[in-house]
């Protein structure tokens, strides 16, 4: 079979893969999209949707706070399937100690040009008040967002595809090379190929350090207005982005359609897709922790992703030296939407 030829090759059509793809095919390259399922179906369709400004480091504050405005510049061309939810967040401080960095964190913040604002005990019950008595406050965070993933990656496909961009599915990627995609279905060549392929990009590009890292999330029946902005303990860092075998932390999301999302845990267990009911049991417990009264409400499902982890909780952007023509954006973890 003779191999088809493009500007550019993207691997994967997750929210990365297809926001490179975009992007390329903006600049007015001949773009085509592989991926192994469909658009958003991998790590995407698994994640939260958390458009969050993070600051675990300077480089993460940089690159999250960049994202979120640049998702505010196109909220208003978003499909409406995308449920994009300006609601804020509100990082939980539990006591005293944790109210300190309340301020720390907010000076951090605002010295970046991100709004943030400290809230005592008082303001923090007013603001949610299905949290257990007792919280010594919170830092509000009223620029950040939720919006469904699937969505948004199939709108940034769907864009890519009104500028040319071939996409296709179902078609797995059996090896990188200089220029050129190997598949079941024969040779695909390129003087830009982007590995965007998430968990699964060390697969294709041997050496890069990224590993599985599986989650468990859990939604529930649809309770309109039992939870206001994604609620997130301020302790939520250290749980999730130390690299031991298991971590949870209380993360809870209000969706659009009423439902609560309930997360997080995270776990070093290679690919084993099962859910774990011993992790999912403490991931659960902690979130009864600060919202109680989630014990009265119907969760209907249950289930697991794979994000990709690196060492240093980066993601990898940019050229990949020993491969001509390769760039890989892959690694994101929990920061990929």
């Amino acid at each position: 079979m003779t191999p088809r030829s493009f500007d550019a090759i993207v691997v994967g059509a997750g929210i990365v893969g297809a926001a490179c793809a975009e992007a390329l095919a903006v600049d007015g390259m001949r773009v085509a999209v592989l991926d192994a399922a469909f658009p958003g179906g991998g790590t995407t369709a698994a994640g939260m949707g958390h458009l969050v400004a993070m600051d675990d480091s300077e480089p993460q504050l940089a690159l999250t706070a960049w994202s979120n405005r640049l998702w505010k510049e196109r909220a208003g061309s978003l499909p409406a399937e995308c449920e994009m939810d300006p609601c804020g967040t509100l990082w939980v401080a539990e006591d005293r100690r944790q109210l300190a960095e309340v301020e720390a964190r907010s000076a951090r913040y605002q010295a970046h040009g991100i709004a943030a604002e400290p809230l005592g005990a008082d303001r923090l019950a007013l603001a949610e008040p299905n949290l257990r008595p007792g919280l010594a406050g919170a830092l509000r965070v009223p620029g950040d967002s939720v919006l469904y993933p699937p969505a948004a990656a199939r709108a940034l496909i769907d864009s890519a595809r009104e500028r040319g961009t071939e996409v296709r599915t179902e078609v797995a990627v059996l090896g990188i090379g200089s220029g050129e995609v190997e598949t079941k279905e024969g040779a695909f060549r390129a003087p830009v190929v982007v590995n965007a392929a998430g968990a699964r990009a060390a697969e294709l590009t041997p050496g890069l350090p990224i590993a599985p890292r599986k989650g468990h999330l859990v939604i529930t029946d649809r309770y309109p207005g039992f939870c206001r902005h994604q609620i997130v303990e301020l302790g939520y860092l250290a749980s999730a982005h130390a690299m031991t075998t298991e971590s949870v932390a209380f993360n809870v999301q209000p969706r659009a359609t009423g439902q609560v999302l309930i997360g997080s845990s995270r776990e070093l267990a290679g690919w084993d897709a099962s859910v774990n009911p011993r992790v999912l049991a403490r991931m659960l417990a902690r979130a009864l922790a600060f919202l109680p009264s989630l014990r009265a409400l119907s969760a209907v499902r249950t289930w697991i992703g794979f994000r990709p982890a690196t060492p240093d909780k980066l993601p990898l952007i940019g050229r990949w030296n020993g491969v001509e023509g390769l760039w890989i954006a892959a690694g994101h973890e929990g920061l990929g939407i």
